[in-house]
């Protein structure tokens, strides 16, 4: 019976897809931190990201304006195109950063230390969307394909492990419903790796996953631990 509702389940070709505006909304959070850092830690003009980041947000959206069902070859380089955009200028505004709080006189380290925050949000956000774009072949190949034809898997989640557990754990497992991970899945994961500089729940599979996930950890343990004894003398 159980292996007949996981056939049925097949039926994720059918699917909605995942809602645009969750994506959407979390880029163009991610693009405002951004663009409010201060002067100087921003190396290009305070809008040329921004704007960039917006035209590819909105070519992705009149690709897909409500549901994620559509992928093109231009739809997935765009996509890819704009977290990687974003994660290269906070990685700029990162090193920057270190730069401005190691150096022996801190000029306004108040606002310093709230760009901190702001590049450690955007870092949660924009790994976020990466592992989201990026695991089983990205929002539409999970909703829209077969499981048997989707890429390998980057992360394994507790829900793909949960069909023997519990009925009422069980019932929810990815087995047994044909439940997929959707963005907030993968925010959360970006979310505990950058509070607990590892993985928490949810493990990382292929080279790449781990690779980001270390990228990110290595980053947040930086800003955390400098921030902390930076901040201490900063806010005396």
């Amino acid at each position: 019976m159980v292996e007949r509702t996981v056939t049925a389940n097949h039926v994720r070709q059918e699917r909605r897809g995942e809602a645009r505006l969750p994506a959407a909304l979390a880029a163009l959070a991610a693009i405002a931190l951004y663009a409010l850092l201060p002067e100087t830690l921003l190396l290009l003009p305070r809008l040329l990201i921004p704007v960039l980041g917006v035209l590819l947000l909105i070519a992705l959206v009149v690709v897909n304006p409500k549901r994620l069902t559509r992928q093109t070859r231009f739809s997935r380089i765009a996509s890819l195109g704009l977290v990687a955009l974003i994660g290269l200028a906070n990685a700029v505004a990162l090193v920057e950063l270190l730069g401005a709080l190691l150096a022996s006189q801190v000029q306004d380290g108040r606002s310093l230390l709230i760009a901190a925050l702001q590049v450690w949000l955007t870092n949660i956000i924009v790994f976020g969307l990466a592992f989201w774009e990026l695991d089983r072949g990205g929002p539409v190949a999970r909703t829209q394909q077969r499981r048997d034809q989707l890429p390998p898997a980057d992360f394994r989640f507790s829900q793909d492990e949960n069909d023997d557990a519990i009925s009422e754990v069980a019932v929810g497992s990815s087995k047994r419903s044909g439940w997929v991970p959707a963005l907030h899945d993968y925010l959360y994961v970006s979310l505990t790796n950058s509070t607990a500089f590892s993985p928490t729940d949810t493990m990382p599979l292929t080279g790449r996953a781990k690779l980001l996930m270390g990228v990110e950890c290595t980053s947040a343990l930086i800003v955390s631990v400098l921030v902390i004894a930076r901040g201490v003398g900063i806010l005396q």
